[in-house]
C-alpha cells in the first residue's frame, strides 16, 4: 500500500487527523479541502485547529513528503470523505457536502478504486452516492468499491483513538467491506467489526443517540434538584454508588457536530419511532434555555439589589472542555443570547484567540471587571478559580474540587 494513493476529502478537527495518521504509515496522501487558507497552512506543516500532538504529526508527514494538500482531488486507489453533515430546516439532515465531494471526484474515479464516506450520515446515504456515482460513470458499475466507516473520536485525544478505537466498517457488499476492512487494517489497531453499509450508518447515530438520553437524564435530574434545593451534583456521587448506576454529569446543554446533531437524523426517518431520542434532543436544548433563564433571574436580583446593571463573566464558549470547537456549542449560544438582550458581557475563551461575536478578554480580566460569575464550559482553567457570592456553576467545577 505505500506505493497507493490516499486521498482525503475535507480536512477538519476528523479529516486531517485521519490523513496524517495514514500518511505516518508511509502512505502517500493527499488532502482535499475548498478552503486555500487551510490547504496552504497544512502544506506548511502547520494546522488550523487546536488537537494536541497533531501539530508534531503533520509537520513530520508534510517533511517527509507523505502528506500534502491540494483544492482538488486526483486520481486516486482509495477516497475517505469526512465533511460536515450539518441539519436543514425541522432538524433535517443535509448531506449536500457529501454529496458535492462525490460529485468532485467522480472524473477521477479508476477501475479497483475504493470510496469510504466517514461523515456521519443518514441511512441510506452511502447506497444514495453510489447511484450518483453509477449515475454519470455507468462503465464503472461492479468495478468499483463502496463502505461506510464513521469515526468514534474524542476531542484533544483524536490521534490515539484514530489509532487504537474499534470500528464499524460496512459496504454495499461483502467485496467492499473486505476492501475497506484491507485499508483500515494498515492504520487502526483497533478492532474492525463487518458489516453492512445501512446498519453502519445506523450504528453512528444510535451510538450518539444513546449518550444523549443519557445526558439528558443528568440534565433532567440538575432542573429537578435546583427546584427541590438539592446539590445535584452530591446527588449523582451519591447514587452512582450503586453497582449499576452510571449517571452522567449535568451541563450547559449538548454540543459538538455529533451529539447534538446525530439524534435528529434518526428522528427525521422515523418520526412516530423515535420517541425517547426526540425527548432527549428537547430536554437538552431546554437545557441551555434554562440556564440562560438562570442567568437572567440572577441579574435582575442584582440590578435589584444594587441599583444598577450587572457585568456578567460567561467563561468558556467550547462545546466541551479543554477544546476550540464551537459547533453546536450551547455555552455559545447562551453568551450570544444574553448579548443580543442587551447584557453587558466579558468572555473568556481560553482555546481560541478571536471571536466574531466578542472582544475576549483573559480569565484575570473577566474577574476583575464582573459582577456575575457564570462558568459554562469546565475548562481546566477555572478549577482553581476562587468562588465567589455571585457566581453560578453549570458545570460542577465547585464540586469536583470538593
Amino acid at each position: 500500500m505505500s506505493n497507493k494513493k490516499i486521498v482525503m476529502i475535507g480536512l477538519g478537527y476528523i479529516g486531517l487527523p485521519t490523513a496524517a495518521l495514514i500518511a505516518s504509515k508511509k502512505i502517500n496522501v493527499f488532502g482535499v479541502d475548498v478552503n486555500q487558507h487551510v490547504v496552504d497552512t497544512i502544506n506548511k506543516g502547520e494546522i488550523h485547529i487546536v488537537e494536541p500532538k497533531l501539530e508534531i504529526l503533520v509537520k513530520e508527514v508534510v517533511e517527509k513528503g507523505y502528506l500534502q494538500a491540494t483544492i482538488t482531488p486526483i486520481a486516486a486507489d482509495v477516497y475517505l470523505i469526512a465533511v460536515p453533515t450539518p441539519f436543514k430546516g425541522d432538524y433535517e439532515p443535509d448531506i449536500a457536502y457529501v454529496e458535492s465531494a462525490i460529485r468532485n471526484l467522480i472524473p477521477t474515479l479508476k477501475e479497483g478504486a475504493l470510496v469510504i464516506i466517514e461523515s456521519t450520515s443518514p441511512v441510506g446515504t452511502t447506497e444514495k452516492m453510489q447511484k450518483i456515482i453509477f449515475a454519470e460513470r455507468p462503465e464503472l458499475k461492479g468495478k468499483i468499491f463502496m463502505a461506510f466507516c464513521p469515526e468514534r473520536v474524542l476531542p484533544g485525544n483524536v490521534i490515539y483513538e484514530l489509532e487504537h478505537n474499534d470500528r464499524a466498517i460496512g459496504g454495499i457488499n461483502p467485496e467492499s467491506t473486505q476492501k475497506a476492512v484491507d485499508f483500515y487494517s494498515l492504520f487502526v489497531t483497533g478492532e474492525l467489526h463487518k458489516t453492512n453499509a445501512r446498519t453502519a450508518e445506523l450504528t453512528k447515530l444510535v451510538e450518539n443517540a444513546s449518550r444523549d438520553v443519557q445526558i439528558a437524564f443528568a440534565n433532567e435530574l440538575s432542573m429537578i434538584c435546583d427546584k427541590a434545593g438539592i446539590n445535584v451534583w452530591e446527588l449523582i456521587n451519591l447514587a452512582n454508588k450503586h453497582p449499576r448506576v452510571n449517571i452522567l454529569q449535568p451541563g450547559t446543554g449538548v454540543g459538538g457536530h455529533c451529539i447534538a446533531v446525530d439524534p435528529w437524523f434518526i428522528v427525521s426517518a422515523f418520526p412516530k419511532e423515535a420517541k425517547i431520542i426526540r425527548a432527549a434532543r428537547e430536554i437538552n436544548n431546554y437545557k441551555t434555555a434554562w440556564v440562560i433563564e438562570k442567568i437572567k433571574n440572577k441579574a435582575l436580583h442584582y440590578k435589584i439589589n444594587n441599583g444598577k446593571e450587572p457585568v456578567i463573566a460567561c467563561l468558556g464558549l467550547a462545546f466541551k472542555p479543554n477544546i476550540d470547537d464551537l459547533r453546536e456549542s450551547p455555552a455559545l449560544f447562551v453568551a450570544q443570547s444574553l448579548k443580543q438582550e442587551g447584557f453587558d458581557l466579558v468572555v473568556v475563551e481560553p482555546n481560541i484567540e478571536s471571536h466574531e461575536d466578542f472582544n475576549l478578554v483573559t480569565t484575570n480580566e473577566a474577574l476583575e471587571k464582573a459582577t456575575i460569575i457564570t462558568i459554562l464550559v469546565a475548562h481546566n482553567e477555572f478549577k482553581s478559580l476562587k468562588e465567589t457570592t455571585n457566581e453560578l456553576d453549570f458545570c460542577g467545577i465547585r464540586n469536583s474540587n470538593k
